[in-house]
């Protein structure tokens, strides 16, 4: 078959534009240029590979699984069905984390913890856009793990993961930034099939309220952090007043900062705890 003929075929099954993407991946093109190649012979093998995925896809198949991979903060990542695919969103607030580090500890060498890592997007990121950065990140799932270690490997960015839950397997060691994205959907919220179908529910609910995961991280901060540090995390975007309480209910003096994200929504709050100069 040639890639015309993949492409009317993708096209009555799936968004023309997911189709081109699809079959671009799998050839290894440019999805802009596919026209100029419409006569070319495609081999076999991925002539199957490619129906087999726009029938995935038909059936709900999230695009970024079908390619496996995602474009995150200017790098790709590998994903696949054990682990959550990194949103916009998430830039942000890696965005911000190193805004923060710029602006109370530029130029220093700082220990940096990401839990419930994931693909590991937040902290590979990190690593990769901040060489001052020590980076270890935390998750309870080795399948999520696997997928971790493999885009450390790919980017070669020194990032140490370790399996456990949540704040546990970091004991021992003590950080200047916590970065934290975890599930955050309440239990009774009803998600997107699209979502809740295909992606690692472990990786989106997060107990009655969605702010299971974010007491526990608090309850246990003082085992992790230094005494100076700041804390980093996305949430749902109706959760400010929540997070900021739970905040101040064992660091009252902390100063909490909530930022909201392009769509102009409330969704990442940061508290800096400790007598921190900014850096001129």
């Amino acid at each position: 078959m040639k890639i015309e003929d993949l492409l009317v075929f993708g096209k009555q099954h799936i968004h023309s534009d997911h189709a081109k993407i699809l079959l671009a991946e799998l050839i290894n093109k440019n999805p802009l240029e596919l026209l100029n190649y419409l006569e070319e012979p495609v081999p076999q093998e991925i002539v199957d590979k490619y129906k087999k995925e726009v029938l995935a896809m038909e059936s709900g198949t999230p695009l970024q699984y079908a390619i496996g991979s995602v474009n995150f903060y200017g790098q790709k990542f590998y994903v696949d069905e054990r682990v959550l695919i990194p949103r916009y969103e998430t830039e942000e607030l890696v965005e911000n984390v190193l805004y923060l580090y710029d602006k109370y500890f530029s130029g220093k060498k700082v220990d940096v913890c990401d839990i419930g890592t994931g693909s590991g997007a937040i902290a590979i990121t990190l690593a990769l856009e901040e060489a001052n950065m020590r980076v270890m990140a935390s998750d309870i799932s080795f399948d999520a793990l696997e997928v971790a270690n493999k885009n450390n490997s790919k980017h070669g960015a020194g990032v140490t993961f370790l399996q456990g839950d949540m704040v546990k397997p970091l004991y021992g060691n003590k950080f200047d930034i916590i970065v934290s994205n975890p599930p955050y959907i309440p239990d009774s919220e009803i998600v997107d099939s699209l979502v809740k179908d295909n992606e690692p529910n472990i990786a989106l609910f997060g107990g009655n309220d969605g702010l299971k995961f974010y007491r526990i991280i608090v309850e246990d901060l003082s085992k992790i952090a230094k005494d100076k540090f700041i804390l980093a995390f996305e949430h749902g975007y109706n959760k400010n007043d929540e997070i900021e309480a739970l905040i101040k209910t064992y660091y009252p003096n902390a100063l909490v900062i909530h930022k909201k994200d392009l769509q102009g929504k409330n969704r990442m709050t940061f508290a800096i705890e400790g007598d921190f100069d900014e850096v001129k």
